[in-house]
């Protein structure tokens, strides 16, 4: 295994740089550098040389194996933050054989050493790309371990259920209580429910991990851009009297009291003969039906498109003039709160139905336990332990501990060079 190492910290100027290494000669380049190590979660000063060049003078932490974040020998070299100085000590590390790590390289080890589990990892992986309040909320109960909490609360409850029933494969010539498999397929109804209740929630919860989408659409001058910049506070689109003037969709993203939310300007809703222009209202419709939430907007109110459940339908350029329904000005900034507060509200209430599974391979894990637990009363015994043995499974697939080698690759790879 390769030692590795890697700035822990934003490269440029700051006022410390964090440097880790990792790896069986982590000691040994320790040493080397700073002379005797300091006891284990100590930070100590010390000089880093090599040679006789005084690379800097820096806090110096040790990690022993098996109590370290990768599990293996760990030292941290807390630095000035000069570049100069991080790429110095980047040179003093190579010439002794440690090589710079990967996207992600130290969390895999962690993976890998048993320090974390998949799940565990992958919302690390959330908390790092995290936008939001409401994000970083969801991705700290996937980093402190609730998902594989709840995967060995159903684990232990199938492993009874299978106690129950092997005890009628294994003493079928004897007397066993006849409430043993009732209270088994009790059991496995109970279980079966609650992963129902896990899978019917991650629609919400991916949703909200991946932010939502809403889509201001309406015909040509209606004011849809002017609006996009107002939400903005700054010049996103161009805005002019010229029909047709936004061709491609563009985005802002944006915090909204928590919820990850990207609003979406389209292309004006009409009749082309312009193909470039046709393209763009194709896209605009495209990219709307898929968004979470509607935003029609014309100046006499009526949507140019099938409105949902939920959309909002508002007349726009309420400063020139009066007329039927919900009205906003988008150059006044008239009512563009009230939309705000309604697009929050309606969001809210969707990420409020989010639970703990918010990854696809998450969930398609959980849906083979699911699927495997769905028995009949008069099913052989032997056929039912089979069942519960694929759901228990499952189980561990979802927090990674078997299968997981598929997933390594593409879960690590979105994480920053030093994690």
């Amino acid at each position: 295994m390769d030692t590795i190492f890697a700035e822990a910290t934003p490269p440029g100027r700051g006022g410390v740089t964090v440097v880790r290494l990792s790896g069986p000669k982590a000691r040994a380049a320790l040493e080397s550098l700073a002379g005797p190590v300091p006891a284990p979660r100590v930070a100590a000063l010390r000089a880093l040389r090599e040679g006789e060049d005084l690379i800097d003078r820096a806090l110096v932490l040790w990690f022993e194996e098996g109590r370290s974040f990768t599990g293996e020998e760990v030292a941290e070299l807390h630095l000035h933050g000069a570049p100069v100085i991080a790429n110095r000590l980047a040179q003093a590390l190579l010439n002794q054989g440690l090589r710079r790590a990967e996207a992600g390289e130290f969390t895999r080890r962690a993976f890998l050493n048993g320090r974390i589990d998949l799940a565990e990892a992958e919302g690390l992986a959330d908390l790092l790309s995290a936008e939001t309040e409401a994000q970083r909320k969801l991705a700290m109960r996937g980093t402190e371990g609730e998902l594989a909490r709840k995967a060995e609360a159903l684990r232990a409850g199938l492993i009874r259920a299978g106690a129950l029933i092997e005890a009628s494969i294994d003493f079928a010539d004897e007397e066993v209580p006849e409430e043993v498999p009732t209270e088994a397929f009790a059991l496995i109804e109970a279980i079966r429910d609650d992963i129902r209740q896990m899978l019917a929630s991650y629609p919400a919860t991916e949703r909200l991990r991946q932010g939502y989408e809403v889509a201001i659409i309406g015909p040509p001058n209606a004011g849809k851009s002017t609006l996009l910049n107002r939400i903005g506070q700054r010049d996103i689109a161009l805005v002019s009297e010229i029909a047709g003037t936004t061709r491609d969709i563009l985005e802002l993203r944006a915090d909204l009291r928590g919820l990850p939310v990207t609003f979406l300007d389209t292309a004006g809703l009409r009749e082309s003969d312009d193909p470039v222009e046709a393209m763009g209202v194709a896209r605009a419709l495209k990219r709307a039906a898929e968004a979470d939430l509607r935003i029609h907007l014309s100046v006499d109110g009526i949507a140019t498109d099938a409105v949902k459940e939920d959309d909002i339908v508002l007349r726009s350029k309420a400063d020139l003039g009066q007329g039927p329904g919900l009205a906003i000005s988008a150059r006044t900034g008239e009512g563009v709160a009230e939309l705000l507060d309604m697009v929050y509200d309606r969001l809210r209430i969707r990420a409020a139905d989010s639970g703990l599974v918010s990854h696809k391979r998450q969930a398609e894990a959980l849906q083979r336990a699911w699927l495997a637990l769905d028995v009949d009363r008069n099913d052989a015994p032997e056929f039912l332990a089979e069942a519960l043995r694929q759901a228990i499974q499952g189980l561990a697939m979802m927090v990674g501990r078997v299968g997981a080698e598929d997933y390594l690759d593409e879960i690590f790879s979105s994480f920053c060079i030093g994690k």
